[in-house]
């Protein structure tokens, strides 16, 4: 559906950016927004009535595995970016850990045309720190940022040593290219796939520690003292870890994290049952570091909340659960379970929908994630009362591996709008 005027009207525009939370209406012009308020005189456009709905900034999500290229079995491009708009999501930061991997500027061309070509949502893609993802020599950082790519990351492929991380940062920051890092010591974490503790041993699993995380951040706050490089932490899972983060932050380090909504809601009691849509990377940990990473989300801390979306196909969900595949297909419960977070009293209002939305566009430097005057018109609107049950076969990714399945929630997103164009509808306009 493409308009190049619209209104959207009485609805309850929360845009914590800039500070609004009434009910208020705006006003859409070739993609952006012309007026918020009052409409300009003479302007007659095609309205949408958001009366009793929640109009905030598109949800921007720091890390989603979309499958594509080298994996469409799992999911495609299309496929997901459909299911991230039905969620609110207008922005997707994609890891480089496709076949082909993201190393070179054609591969990130390639991705990005492919999002582009099915007009759902915005696609980001991470450039590889390393080349082939392997660890040894750096990749060409400069040819990957001129061809689209948001940051670096290599992923959870651990790089060859300490001087290897130094470079790669240094290089990074030459270019103004954000480091992303998923901190874990290879060693210590020694192919684990449950928290090491008393749930794991009684359960006979091979255990992560606390220090697999803890260890790898400590080891990147000490090279970003020393080389000033920034450095964003994804998919923290660990209270302790985020303490550290809040501590870097007090003295002036220019560093930032994520934690994935599911860290804010399972433990490592979850995986009792063998569920194996329990097994995540990293591992559920305790309830304690569940309600420390809430604590440090409610703080600030951790200034944005994201799916780590990882959509399987049905066998690899299926084997015992050490030799399942890891992850979780969490696009569409991203958005339902932060507000659950609201409704359990962890979070205010205006807080969560900023941790999905400001708070990502922050750290990576975006224009996104605001509402003001002349920004880009990707609008999430929210029926805050729809109660709704979870039924992982009807939802639109590709993959519905979900420990959430038959979960009530409440908060369905009516419509998702890309620079101003309505991309997803649930309701007749």
């Amino acid at each position: 559906m493409k308009k190049k005027q619209l209104s959207i009207l009485n609805g309850r525009l929360i845009d914590p950016a800039n500070g609004i939370d009434q009910v208020i209406d705006i006003h859409i012009d070739k993609g952006r927004i012309l007026a918020v308020g009052k409409a300009p005189e003479g302007f007659d456009a095609p309205s949408l009535n958001a009366r009793g709905q929640l109009v905030c900034p598109g949800l921007i999500d720091l890390c989603a595995h979309l499958r594509e290229p080298g994996a469409e079995h799992k999911a495609t491009i299309a496929s997901e970016t459909a299911a991230a708009a039905s969620a609110g999501i207008t922005t997707i930061v994609c890891p480089p850990n496709t076949a082909p991997i993201i190393d070179t500027p054609a591969v990130a061309g390639q991705i990005k045309n492919k999002a582009k070509k099915a007009g759902f949502c915005r696609l980001l893609p991470q450039g590889a720190r390393t080349r082939g993802l392997e660890g040894q020599q750096l990749s060409e950082m400069a040819s990957l940022k001129a061809a689209g790519c948001i940051t670096v990351s290599n992923g959870y492929n651990p790089l060859a040593n300490s001087l290897v991380q130094r470079r790669t940062l240094e290089y990074a920051a030459t270019f103004g290219l954000l480091t992303m890092i998923r901190p874990e010591d290879r060693y210590l974490a020694n192919q684990g796939c449950a928290h090491e503790g008393r749930v794991a041993d009684r359960l006979g699993l091979p255990g992560i520690p606390h220090a697999a995380e803890t260890v790898a951040v400590a080891n990147y706050l000490a090279l970003v003292e020393q080389t000033g490089a920034r450095v964003h932490f994804q998919t923290l899972s660990t209270d302790r870890a985020a303490r550290m983060l809040g501590r870097a932050q007090y003295d002036k380090q220019p560093v930032t994290a994520d934690v994935a909504i599911h860290q804010l809601f399972l433990t490592e009691l979850d995986i009792e049952e063998f569920d194996s849509n329990t097994h995540v990377h990293p591992p559920l940990r305790t309830t304690s570091d569940r309600d420390g990473l809430r604590r440090a989300i409610r703080e600030g801390i951790i200034t944005a909340i994201c799916s780590d979306h990882q959509p399987h196909e049905a066998d690899a969900k299926a084997a015992p659960f050490p030799d399942t595949e890891p992850g979780i297909s969490g696009l569409e419960t991203l958005l339902p379970l932060t507000l659950k977070l609201v409704q359990e009293g962890a979070i205010d209002l205006s807080s969560a929908i900023a941790r999905l939305t400001c708070g990502p566009a922050d750290i990576l430097g975006l224009p996104q994630g605001r509402l003001g005057l002349g920004a880009p018109a990707d609008i999430c609107i929210i029926d805050p009362d729809a109660i709704w049950t979870l039924n992982a076969s009807q939802m639109l990714s590709q993959g519905i591996n979900t420990p959430f399945d038959g979960w009530e929630l409440q908060g369905r997103v009516n419509h998702t709008l890309l620079q101003g164009r309505i991309v997803y509808s649930r309701v007749k306009s």
